[in-house]
Formats: structure tokens, C-alpha cells, sequence
């Protein structure tokens, strides 16, 4: 089974490789598509690549993606133990006076980009997504999702999956002081909610052996350190 969803995810990667929908698709270095284990119960699901990430061709590898390992770490869990993917595989970018700069995905590069998103969770069947920052929480919940009003909600996701957004890392690095502290206190509630559904998925149906999730003592300007 294992084999089977590895392979899978290999054949949606060559897939996009060769896959030109949106002009996005003609300028990135490398298409991002999702890793992690296939059998994770918890599914991570950002924005979009970012300049590292379109250099590597991995999810989450640059300050935001460092940032993730450490909200992860802070419920016990590695990167090995979830399955980090995007809404969109291609790293959408505008220029700012000769600056190349990240920009928020489009609806219809989201929408293109939809099936592979689709195929990813259709493969890994989680039992929690993590959807972060507001594009990513939109493509699920619609556009008049509003991330400082419905973070920290349960929704119902694809699959039967238990859905809940938050802050993208990102955003919490561009921000400074007190606002800071606040939003990090936000994500670290909203990341013991998801330690706490996964909790009570491992108690209420057996599966097969996952990395256990302690429960912590919160602190919060320890565990989301910057």
C-alpha cells in the first residue's frame, strides 16, 4: 500500500511537470508538489512556492518552512509525519520595479491547479488539514472565508477530513512586537486544537503506528521562537 501511494504521488509529480495551464507554468524553475509520509493523518496546506521552494522543488524549505518545523516540533510532530503541499505547484510571482516578488495565487491558478490538490488528499486520505494563510483556507471554504474571523474553526474538508485554518508562517514572520506575540499565541491555540483532533482520531479509530502526539504545556514565546 505504501508503494502504491508513493507511486502514485511520483506519477501526479511527472504529471504536473509537464503540465503549462497558466503562464506561471512557463516561468517557475521547478514544479513544488507535496512530500511527506502518504499515510499522514495530518495534511499541511499552504499558498504557494516561494523562491526557495521554486529553486529546490520541495514545499516549506525557506524561513516560512522553518518556521513550520517548529510550530510542527511544538505538537510533537516532524516534517516526516505530515504531508506539506500547496494550493498551487508553481511559484506565482509580480514585478516590483525589477523585483521579482512572491504574490498571492489567483483564483484560476488555484482552480487549475485544483486536481492535483485533489489527487494529493484523494492518495493520503488525512484525517486533519491545516490550511494556511487565507488563500489556501478560501480554495476549500470559499472566497468569503475571512482568516481573522473563522481561524481556529473546524470545518468539514475533502474526504470527511476535519479542516482548520490559520496564519501562514509567513505572515507571522512579517509582522513585529506585540502584534507578533499575538498572533503566535493564536497559532499555538489553533496548533493545540489539531494536536487535540488528532488525539482523539487515534483514540476513536486504531491505525497503523504514527509518531505519538504529547500532549505540552503551552509556551509560546519558547515553542514558536524566532
Amino acid at each position: 500500500m505504501d508503494d502504491a501511494r508513493r507511486m502514485a504521488l511520483a506519477n501526479l509529480h511527472a504529471v504536473a511537470e509537464a503540465c503549462r495551464r497558466c503562464p506561471i507554468g512557463y516561468t517557475r524553475t521547478k514544479v513544488v508538489c507535496g512530500v511527506g509520509d502518504p499515510h499522514a493523518r495530518l495534511v499541511i496546506v499552504g499558498e504557494g512556492p516561494g523562491e526557495s521552494e521554486d529553486k529546490q522543488g520541495a514545499p516549506f524549505v525557506g524561513r516560512a518552512g522553518e518556521l513550520l518545523t517548529k510550530m510542527l516540533a511544538a505538537i510533537g510532530l516532524a516534517r516526516e509525519d505530515v504531508f506539506i503541499t500547496n494550493t498551487i505547484k508553481c511559484r506565482a510571482t509580480t514585478d516590483e520595479g525589477g523585483r521579482i516578488a512572491n504574490r498571492a495565487p489567483m483564483q484560476e491558478e488555484m482552480a487549475n491547479c485544483r486536481e492535483y490538490l485533489d489527487i494529493e488528499l484523494d492518495v493520503v486520505r488525512p484525517r486533519v488539514i491545516l490550511a494556511l494563510g487565507a488563500p489556501a483556507a478560501k480554495s476549500f471554504l470559499g472566497p468569503g472565508f475571512s482568516i481573522t474571523r473563522q481561524r481556529g474553526m473546524w470545518y468539514r474538508g475533502p474526504n470527511g477530513a476535519d479542516l482548520m485554518a490559520t496564519y501562514h508562517p509567513a505572515y507571522i514572520l512579517r509582522l513585529t512586537g506585540g502584534n507578533m506575540n499575538e498572533v503566535k499565541k493564536l497559532v499555538w491555540a489553533d496548533l493545540q486544537a489539531v494536536q487535540a483532533k488528532l488525539n482523539e482520531a487515534s483514540v476513536s479509530t486504531p491505525a497503523a503506528p504514527q509518531a505519538s502526539v504529547q500532549a505540552q504545556e503551552p509556551e509560546v514565546e519558547l515553542k514558536l521562537d524566532l
